[in-house]
């Protein structure tokens, strides 16, 4: 039908300037019509195109996916990083990776609220896992650091530099990322001679290489992926998606323990 259309179009311009005295008035009216359709198609292909490129981004931004976790699959075990306390009614576990955009988005804008109001309140155990991916060519690094800065139990200083600092140390910003690493090492006070030694040792690659086994046996799909109660959330959250969840499994353990939920602020 397209090509008809065009060939339609064209006999009907010979016919126009085949007009005796008036062929020059309609030849020029005929250019005007031509130069009309032209600036139509053109405002055409502009909103075919902002509609492709909205389209494209639905489509690639990243979504928020919620599962079940098979009841038959064990617990995470005790490894990894933790914060808050045992008692807490709740424990979330983060398979994050300190190279991944997402996981610094929620490092940086959400979890300052989670341990203000929802770890150092009681109501949340906060558990770190490793899971660098293998698309981000200077994550092992980083994870590495932040074992051996946890070593001098700072880890979660070491986490905080990390991502604040994502885009100094990054796979598209250098190809040094350890030498950027030990300056914000140096920067939280830690033992340097020691923190070479163990950076050089690749001392706790089996920790780190255990962490991601785990995330592997859980079928974690990307990063960040949280555990939260008996359900896998696939995003970044921010602080109102997160403080939700937690209060789910507030709830649903509630018959379980027989025990009033605790109100999160």
């Amino acid at each position: 039908m397209g090509k008809e259309r065009v060939e339609a179009g064209q006999g009907r311009g010979k016919e126009v300037v085949k007009g005796g005295a008036q062929g020059p008035r309609k030849k020029g009216g005929a250019v005007k019509q031509r130069g009309g359709k032209r600036g139509f198609y053109i405002v055409l292909a502009v909103v075919l195109i902002v509609g492709i490129t909205a389209l494209s981004y639905m489509a690639t931004r990243p979504t928020q996916t919620v599962t079940q976790i098979d009841s038959t699959i064990a617990p995470v075990p005790n490894q990894g990083h933790v914060i808050g306390s045992d008692s807490a009614p709740v424990e979330v576990v983060e398979f994050a990776d300190f190279e991944c955009p997402a996981c610094g988005s929620f490092a940086t804008l959400t979890e300052p609220d989670v341990r203000s109001r929802l770890v150092n309140s009681g109501i949340v155990r906060f558990r770190f896992m490793d899971f660098p991916l293998a698309m981000h060519r200077n994550t092992w690094s980083a994870h590495r650091a932040a074992w051996c800065a946890a070593e001098q139990n700072k880890f979660w200083e070491m986490h905080d530099a990390l991502f604040q600092n994502q885009d100094r140390w990054n796979g598209e910003t250098t190809s040094r990322p350890d030498r950027v690493i030990s300056d914000l090492a140096k920067q939280l006070g830690l033992n340097m001679t020691q923190y070479a030694g163990c950076i050089t040792s690749r001392k706790f690659q089996a920790q780190i290489q255990a962490n991601v086994n785990e995330g592997n046996r859980l079928q974690v799909p990307s990063t960040p992926t949280f555990i939260i109660g008996n359900k896998r959330v696939t995003t970044a959250l921010s602080y109102d998606e997160f403080k939700r969840h937690v209060d789910e499994a507030l709830a649903s353990a509630r018959p379980a323990t027989g025990t009033k939920a605790t109100k999160t602020k």
